[in-house]
């Protein structure tokens, strides 16, 4: 069936570039005399949504060329994100009006529904015919519940993890190594003026390409979740290289999943809907132990949340924009469970990854020096730019 009214929302994390993928995707839209709303604050736009009137302005907007003419010159995404996960949702988080509109959703587990007929019912009462999901593992998984419930979805990843399935790129894992180059390259100024151990917590929870490749490009040591390092061999690394340094500082960028031998990622807060729950500073803790053992005075420098912030870089405005032209053509083709991606540096339409589909990782033994804890630089000839391999 041809679309002729499609949705499109982001979800998780924010990312810059987003809103260069709704921009691109409303102008293939009018080209192809498409509809497009907007729903707005992710998944939960489609279980919030008020019965009034068919629209609810909170959560709905409809976007066309003049609302997004110049969105894409901002990051973050004005459609608005949040990690809800309508196949998961505490009863304590749906309001009471909603809560008398349930019916027979079902209980999944105590206190927790599944509100997926609720959502394939708004789809229907809007007369939404397709839907496009910007979002990460989180998000493009409940797409996929979705597409088996046999409502067509289209998805586009983004994170700046770089860990989606199914693909080599993530929109936001350009701008975010750029902007992790940037910092680390004006924070050692400081750090050699003061002789110090710069230290770098960076994204990661549970993949380090975003410390792998920012430490590739600035020469820096690197510490990554997939591979627990030794405490003391990295001491011993960063003494000799700031004994080596005749500004006598060294500098090292850690994911924040990443963790040595004896040591535990310690957690706080409650889990979000998907059971992340945020993790305590690594870098802080790597400090203190600097201290404690080598007798350094450290600066600690939390890179994640800046990272996010402003307009994308040329990478990824250039993804986002194909990106969004092949999830539309897409979508008017029919297609449904696909997502768009790179595949051997191409790009392709791919299966949206299921729950049972691990992240991408680093393959330490060909991409991490674990003796050195840098990067590997050489046997790059064959292999794609952001993975060794597919």
């Amino acid at each position: 069936m041809t679309a002729r009214r499609i949705g499109i929302l982001t979800g998780g994390g924010d990312v810059p570039g987003l809103n260069s993928v709704i921009k691109a995707s409303v102008q293939s839209c009018d080209e192809r005399g498409i509809e497009v709303i907007g729903i707005r604050r992710g998944w939960r736009g489609l279980t919030h949504i008020h019965p009034v009137h068919g629209s609810d302005p909170e959560y709905l907007l409809p976007l066309d060329h003049h609302n997004t003419r110049t969105v894409d010159r901002t990051g973050g995404t004005f459609l608005h994100s949040t990690r809800t996960r309508p196949s998961h949702m505490r009863l304590d988080d749906i309001p009471e009006w909603l809560q008398r509109e349930l019916g027979r959703v079902k209980e999944v587990e105590p206190g927790i529904l599944d509100l997926t007929p609720l959502v394939l019912g708004n789809l229907e009462r809007l007369g939404i015919d397709h839907l496009i999901a910007i979002g990460g593992d989180d998000t493009l998984s409940y797409a996929r519940r979705l597409h088996d419930e046999g409502f067509p979805v289209v998805c586009i990843p983004k994170t700046m993890d770089n860990d989606v399935p199914n693909t080599e790129y993530c929109i936001g894992f350009s701008t975010a190594i750029t902007r992790a180059v940037d910092n680390i390259s004006r924070q050692r100024t400081t750090a050699g003026s003061h002789e110090r151990v710069g230290i770098f917590r960076i994204f990661g929870r549970d993949a380090g390409f975003t410390a792998l490749y920012t430490a590739y490009v600035t020469g820096i040591h690197c510490c990554i979740p997939e591979h627990v390092f030794n405490l003391e061999k990295l001491l011993t690394l960063i003494q000799q290289e700031k004994r080596a340094n005749p500004s006598k500082y060294a500098l090292v960028v850690l994911s924040e999943g990443a963790t040595w031998e004896g040591h535990a990622v310690q957690e706080y807060g409650e889990p979000d809907a998907y059971g992340h729950r945020k993790k305590m500073s690594i870098g802080e803790a790597f400090s203190q132990e600097v201290k404690r053992r080598i007798r350094e005075e450290t600066m600690v420098s939390d890179l994640t949340y800046d990272l996010r912030g402003g307009p994308p870089d040329f990478i990824d405005r250039l993804v986002a924009i194909t990106f969004a032209s092949l999830a539309v053509e897409c979508v008017a083709d029919g297609g449904s469970g696909r997502m768009v991606a790179i595949q051997n540096g191409c790009y392709v339409d791919a299966d949206i990854p299921g729950d049972g589909r691990k992240s991408n990782v680093v393959d330490v033994e060909s991409m991490y020096d674990v003796e050195r804890y840098r990067p590997r630089y050489g046997n790059k000839v064959g292999l794609p730019i952001f993975l060794n391999r597919f």
